[in-house]
């Protein structure tokens, strides 16, 4: 007799991170880019690599060099941190850079 693999078809987030959502009916691979924000803006550590289990390491630093259009700067810090990647290697660094609030 086999082994039954068990393969996951969701990460194991919890749903108080996607509050404003239909937790059940969040399609995991097509929203990557929604759920990757969202935990690296308001995800533990722990949640991080959960985050990464479920999607690779390649897969999110190549959404956050690519894809991510606006984290916020505490999140930036702290990505550039984890995945020592330099900030100006980020999407939503250049395009916050290129588009200057106002001076008020």
């Amino acid at each position: 007799m086999g082994r039954d693999i068990q393969i996951q078809d969701k990460p194991q987030l919890p749903k108080r991170l996607f509050w404003d959502f239909r937790y059940e009916q969040i399609d995991w691979k097509a929203g990557h880019l929604t759920v990757m924000a969202r935990v690296l803006e308001r995800g533990s550590k722990e949640e991080w690599e959960e985050m990464i289990r479920f999607y690779g390491r390649d897969q999110v630093v190549h959404a956050l060099k690519y894809e991510i259009k606006f984290l916020p700067d505490y999140a930036i810090e702290n990505v550039c941190a984890y995945f020592s990647i330099p900030k100006e290697n980020l999407l939503c660094y250049t395009r916050k850079q290129s588009r200057p609030g106002h001076w008020i």
